[in-house]
């Protein structure tokens, strides 16, 4: 019972990090492979239990589910579909050693993303763009990334989208939500077909995951957003730095 104590614990810390300013897998992928599971089978087993949180924003937003820049919903949705379920296939048939020498590298990827990716997207809105091919092409490949691992995909979203796209980066939102979520729900069902997923230690974290999404959305209101994406920084830096040592 004690590592499903752990993911209980991890899972109340990673939903309420996701409710505020993101990162919560930083936090639950290590304590399913600190309980003792493959890497593989950990990132399958996270992107599950993680799953109701992006359900829940997407339903969040329903109402404002809009494309942008002439790219609707219609064409951005299978775009996202074929590359979460290609990105899922390659995790898959990825040997865990050769995950485990991968996964500090998508940290310290998802990390500096994490860390500086709305300075860099302000900043790319007035100095970069492109048309709708390479933005398509761009989707398609960061949904491979969303479906193989996805830490901090949303916001690898927004960079690219705001390399088209002149409109409020807030309006985008809705948008951003549903295809990470698409992406992420699909990966997520080659997962369980696959048998990836380790239902105990998922159930354990989903748990943690909805009751920590609830607190943090409440606890959102008591401490400054600048402090908490400082602290959320930190430790996913704490994270990268523990895989490469590792």
């Amino acid at each position: 019972m004690e590592p499903l104590a752990l993911l209980l614990g991890a899972g109340l810390v990673a939903g309420a990090m996701n409710a505020i300013a993101g990162g919560g897998s930083f936090v639950s992928f290590p304590a399913l492979v600190f309980a003792g599971l493959p890497p593989v089978v950990a990132n399958a087993t996270n992107t599950v239990a993680l799953l109701p949180g992006t359900l829940a924003s997407a339903w969040a937003y329903r109402d404002g589910m809009t494309g942008f820049g002439g790219l609707p919903l219609r064409v951005l949705l299978p775009v996202t579909l074929a590359g979460g379920l290609l990105g899922a296939a390659l995790l898959l048939v990825t040997p865990d050693s050769t995950f485990r020498a991968v996964v500090p590298w998508l940290l310290l990827l998802a990390t500096l993303v994490f860390a500086g990716g709305r300075e860099l997207v302000h900043w790319l809105r007035g100095s970069v763009h492109i048309g709708k091919g390479p933005v398509l092409v761009a989707q398609f490949l960061i949904a491979i990334y969303g479906g193989y691992f996805g830490g901090a995909v949303g916001l690898m979203m927004m960079a690219v989208w705001s390399l088209f796209d002149t409109a409020d980066l807030k309006a985008m939102a809705p948008a951003r939500t549903l295809l990470t979520s698409a992406a992420n729900g699909l990966a997520a069902v080659c997962f369980v077909l696959a048998g990836a997923v380790r239902w105990p230690e998922m159930l354990a974290m989903m748990g943690g995951v909805v009751a920590g999404g609830y607190l943090g959305a409440l606890g959102a209101r008591l401490v400054p957003a600048r402090v908490i994406r400082g602290a959320v920084v930190v430790l996913c830096a704490g994270v990268t730095v523990w895989f490469f040592r590792g």
